[in-house]
């Protein structure tokens, strides 16, 4: 039970939750904050005090690149869909089209100052069921680092997780689950290096810098120092990139020892074969990570962004080129869109059919005018008003629609196969008589079956 009173000190309102004798800010029209992340953990304090969970629903920024406008809402934010592709077996999402949300504008002074707020729910709320939300299952650098002592130590997780329980004095103490504790110590585990690894690595980069000065690599390390990312690119990748300057970029083909995503950038050269533009490998395929990738790449680059870039359908992806390539054309890979028709279809009766009209919308529309006329004669046709796939791909078809995008050059891609087709040879010689020679690589480029690569210097 919860009730409200003011603090005539502060002249702020409270929020009094009885069952646990804490109190919270409720938040007021005006107030002001230093920075993003104390918005946020102000309002994670008042939602989790008042049961339910948050999360980050927009915002905008100026043309400098300047956080602008934020807005933090109620999880359940949005309209209520089936995640199932089965009629008779879906399976409802927890959105309720909740309107519960503050909206923070950044005032010209810095400070973060909240502008409007909806504080009402349309669904129950209950605090003692919070610590369930996704947003607040979270693991603090302790307990990480007893995690991954007790691994390297030889400790079960189920072992490590019930002293966790112990300590904090029963479940409901606890701000996570053992399936969160069990996915931080797999992923610690695949950036754990083994023996002599990251000798290795810094070794063959030292060395490949001291035959070709324009090779550039770059290595990204988490708070502890352990290697997260890799990027490297030699001197005819950078010079190559001074002409051909559209890139694919895909993360789907792993190749190395730890499974770690090989990452690379390729581009087209004027007799349509593709160069290599750089090449990565990466822990996660998160918006941050892809980030961090996208930033090193241009700085290896000399800060020039590409005309064009292709991936498949990858938010975070998305996200990390909205923020690093704003002004370069952004479209998604055709082959990743059309390799799910037979998915998506092969249980209607009429999938032949459905197959063949589709892909002439795509592959035989000369104009948007007439792809776009096609596709509305093709869904009352069929019936599929109320397909959920296709209503999406139909939201963002001036990705990927053939006839919504030949306005810009691609250089003759319209997938990013290419960068799969690259395996991981690496880097060709700049010159025609340049030497070659076989070598066992470093670990981050071992082939899961420990096979020798062929690298050319």
């Amino acid at each position: 039970m919860t009730h409200e009173t003011n603090d005539n000190s502060s002249g702020l309102q409270l929020l009094c939750d009885s069952s646990t004798s804490k109190s919270v800010n409720i938040p007021q029209l005006g107030m002001l904050f230093s920075s993003e992340e104390e918005v946020r953990a102000f309002y994670q304090s008042y939602a989790q005090n008042l049961g339910f969970g948050i999360k980050k629903q927009s915002s905008k920024k100026g043309e400098d690149g300047q956080l602008k406008y934020l807005c933090f809402g109620c999880a359940k934010e949005g309209k209520l869909v089936s995640k199932g592709n089965n009629a008779y077996n879906s399976r409802l999402s927890s959105r309720t089209n909740c309107k519960a949300k503050i909206n923070i504008i950044v005032k010209n002074d810095g400070f973060f100052q909240i502008t409007s707020m909806q504080l009402e729910h349309n669904h129950a709320l209950s605090s003692t069921k919070s610590r369930h939300f996704r947003c607040y299952k979270v693991l603090d650098s302790q307990t990480k680092r007893k995690l991954e002592l007790n691994d390297q130590a030889g400790i079960t997780l189920s072992k490590s997780f019930k002293s966790f329980v112990v300590e904090a004095g029963g479940f409901e103490n606890l701000s996570f689950y053992e399936r969160k504790c069990q996915n931080y110590v797999v992923e610690a585990r695949r950036l754990r290096l083994g023996n002599g690894d990251t000798e290795a690595i810094n070794n063959y980069f030292c060395r490949m810098q001291s035959r070709n000065e324009n090779f550039f690599y770059m290595i990204d390390v988490d708070d502890i120092g352990r290697i997260k990312n890799i990027f490297w690119a030699d001197g005819r990748c950078r010079a190559a990139y001074e002409y051909f300057y559209d890139v694919t970029f895909d993360t789907t083909y792993l190749t190395n020892y730890y499974d770690m995503p090989f990452a690379p950038f390729v581009g087209v050269n004027h007799h349509g074969e593709s160069v290599l533009l750089g090449c990565g490998l990466i822990s996660k395929e998160d918006s941050e990570t892809f980030i961090w990738l996208f930033k090193t790449w241009l700085t290896c680059m000399g800060g020039r962004a590409p005309q064009g870039i292709i991936t498949d359908q990858c938010k975070a992806m998305e996200i990390a080129i909205g923020e690093v390539f704003p002004d370069s054309h952004h479209r998604l890979c055709l082959w990743h869109i059309t390799k799910k028709i037979p998915f998506k279809f092969s249980s209607y009766a009429n999938y032949k059919l459905i197959k063949k009209n589709l892909k002439n919308i795509v592959y035989n529309s000369l104009i948007a005018e007439e792809c776009d006329s096609k596709w509305k004669k093709f869904i009352d046709e069929f019936n599929l008003e109320e397909n959920d796939w296709l209503n999406s791909l139909y939201k963002i078809h001036h990705k990927w629609l053939p006839a919504f995008v030949k306005d810009k050059f691609w250089a003759g891609m319209s997938t990013s196969q290419r960068s799969e087709t690259n395996k991981a040879e690496a880097l060709e010689p700049p010159e025609p008589n340049a030497y070659k020679f076989i070598l066992e690589p470093p670990p981050f480029l071992r082939r899961s079956n420990n096979t020798l690569i062929e690298l050319k210097i």
